[in-house]
């Protein structure tokens, strides 16, 4: 006897029900799962060296404004980048700086100058554009963690100055110096590659200081 069409039509509401209850439970066994699963941790660091001594000369009768220290855009992100090879480099998801390294690296070229005293006065990274009698930009042409030798890692910074005459037609530099540290890494991990960076910088800032309390600057 074949099911009438009323049996035939229950049948295929209840089907449908089964499929969408299956669906739902489906999903939220997945949900559960992806909640469930404990998102990937990242580690965040600074760079925050360790500021110079004041300069044994007396400070130069002239102001200077801390301008921008830009960055190459291979290491401008915030991930940290690791140089594997000569030509091959990789950045780490799990460790980045909690600020953009231009940021910092601006910020801790203030601080040292302000440390060393060898102006009259500095105007703080961010400072307005008319301020100060000279204007210190810089750019960081390298920065990266080389592990092409595991053995012997190495946190390198490269970073070249450049000093200008604020508020001036046509600026000429009247400065410059490229300073480049490779400082061996003691350790293990991301930390002591911040380590390694920090103390790089460390040693970057202290000669920048050391070079601009010396330099003969022309009158303003």
């Amino acid at each position: 006897m074949n099911p009438s069409p009323s049996a035939l039509s229950l049948t295929r509401v209840l089907l449908r029900t089964l499929t969408v209850v299956a669906s739902v439970a489906l999903a939220a066994v997945v949900a559960s799962c992806a909640l469930s699963r404990p998102s990937p941790v990242k580690r965040t660091f600074l760079l925050d060296p360790t500021l110079p001594a004041a300069a044994s000369a007396a400070a130069k009768p002239v102001s200077i404004r801390v301008g921008s220290v830009s960055v190459a855009a291979p290491f401008r992100g915030k991930q940290f980048v690791f140089r594997e090879s000569d030509l091959k480099f990789e950045s780490d998801f799990y460790d980045e700086f909690f600020v953009a390294p231009a940021i910092m690296f601006s910020d801790a070229t203030a601080k040292a100058l302000v440390a060393a005293k060898a102006f009259r006065r500095v105007v703080p990274f961010g400072g307005a554009s008319d301020d100060g009698e000279y204007t210190l930009d810089g750019f960081v042409s390298e920065f990266y963690a080389d592990t092409r030798d595991a053995a012997a890692p190495a946190a390198v910074i490269t970073i070249t100055y450049y000093l200008t005459p604020a508020n001036v037609i046509g600026q000429n530099v009247v400065w410059t110096k490229e300073y480049r540290q490779r400082e061996k890494v003691a350790g293990v991990g991301a930390e002591a590659i911040a380590r390694g960076w920090n103390a790089a910088l460390t040693a970057i800032l202290a000669e920048l200081a050391r070079d601009l309390a010396a330099a003969s600057l022309p009158g303003r």
